[in-house]
């Protein structure tokens, strides 16, 4: 009879370093758990840190450029392997793309006392390398469709040039606009795809997910030219362009039937994490227009949506790139709905509907312990090979 191969090792780090998603996914679960506790701590004056920026500029810089930046990098660089057909970021080329997102998280919770352009210039580092590695790519499989991801990214990243050189909040709610637009790429991609796919796997009709380009191209035209609008600090206009831009993307997930899937959390986790995307924009002409809080639909986007798409994303792409079954592991239904929670919270807290110090402390909770949940059921998973035994 002809040899087996061998059953897999345990976990490694050396594992970690085999995909991009399996270091950046750990890196951004523990950072998720971290990072907000450390922010209330500063906040409330209960700890002091050597920040390289304000602590405010620093809660938002690093959940859109360490946090969001992490999630992107694993994604990315894993999808785009599988697009193109081309071999993997892996091994050294992978652990020094890591050690480059890690220092930029050291500087910044520690290097107040650096010089400025040495923290800038390493947390600026990050996302051109990630573009670079995926544009090399989608150059060579001549896949232009894909270089949309790498137009919307490139605005990212001025955005954060902006922020890290300036330290004005037009660029961060630019960035948080521009990872709305992510989100409309990647999630428009990926959630009508994965509907149909499981309507059709139940003998239903998939053909009810709808998915109309044209309306795709206008939601994400509407969101750059948002982005615009905010930077260049003109109200009213980036107010109605809200308004356009979340009633579009309205329209989009209409089309999609997320209600038919409420029995799948790994469908429904990406419904209801884009539906965020309106109410951050609905919230965000409110803000403009009529002067409602702007922490309201900082976190509608920032929690729900970008902080919910990633925790579903992570869970299904931690499975089916590690040959496990689409099965969710056991309290991924209770992080799911916990993700949501810290939204909803937050959101309400912002607009003075829950008191602050209760809402903050029980938003930040909800957020942990979704994470942490994460971190639990899937450390494991990522560090370990393939359950079917192929490489990475």
């Amino acid at each position: 009879m002809p040899s087996q191969p061998p059953l897999p090792a345990g976990p490694s780090v050396r594992q970690l370093f085999s995909y991009p998603f399996r270091v950046f996914f750990l890196s951004l679960a523990v950072m998720a758990i971290l990072a907000i506790p450390l922010w209330v701590a500063l906040v409330t004056g209960r700890i002091s840190l050597p920040l390289a920026m304000p602590a405010l500029y620093w809660h938002q810089h690093e959940m859109l450029f360490g946090f969001l930046s992490a999630g992107i990098a694993g994604f990315l660089l894993t999808a785009v392997c599988v697009w193109t057909g081309t071999e993997r970021t892996h091994g050294t080329r992978l652990l020094l793309l890591w050690l480059v997102w890690l220092a930029g998280r050291v500087l910044l919770v520690a290097g107040g006392q650096l010089p400025e352009f040495l923290v800038q210039i390493v947390n600026l580092a990050f996302l051109p390398l990630v573009m670079l590695d995926a544009g090399w790519r989608i150059r060579r499989a001549r896949q232009l469709r894909q270089m949309v991801l790498l137009v919307v990214l490139g605005l990212l990243w001025l955005m954060q040039v902006g922020f890290v050189t300036t330290l004005d909040t037009r660029f961060s709610h630019g960035a948080l606009v521009m990872a709305l637009a992510l989100i409309g790429i990647i999630g428009g991609r990926i959630t009508p795809a994965f509907s149909a796919t499981w309507l059709r796997q139940h003998g239903l009709d998939s053909s009810v997910v709808r998915v109309i380009p044209r309306l795709d191209m206008a939601s994400l035209a509407s969101l750059i030219a948002l982005m615009g609008a905010l930077v260049a600090g003109i109200d009213l206009l980036s107010g109605l362009l809200a308004l356009l831009a979340g009633a579009l993307i309205l329209v989009r997930l209409a089309g999609w039937k997320g209600w038919r899937f409420r029995s799948e959390p790994l469908l429904w986790i990406l419904h209801l994490s884009i539906l965020w995307v309106p109410v951050a924009l609905f919230l965000l002409a409110g803000t403009l227009l009529a002067g409602w809080p702007s922490t309201a639909w900082s976190h509608a986007a920032g929690t729900g949506a970008v902080g919910g798409l990633i925790l579903g994303v992570i869970a299904r792409v931690s499975l089916g790139h590690t040959g496990r079954p689409l099965v969710l592991p056991g309290g991924m239904v209770a992080a799911f709905i916990l993700i949501h929670l810290a939204a909803l919270v937050r959101v309400l807290t912002a607009l003075e509907i829950i008191p602050w110090h209760p809402g903050v402390g029980s938003s930040s909770l909800f957020w942990m312990l979704a994470y942490g949940i994460f971190l639990v059921r899937y450390g494991n998973i990522l560090a370990s090979p393939r359950a079917d035994r192929k490489p990475g």
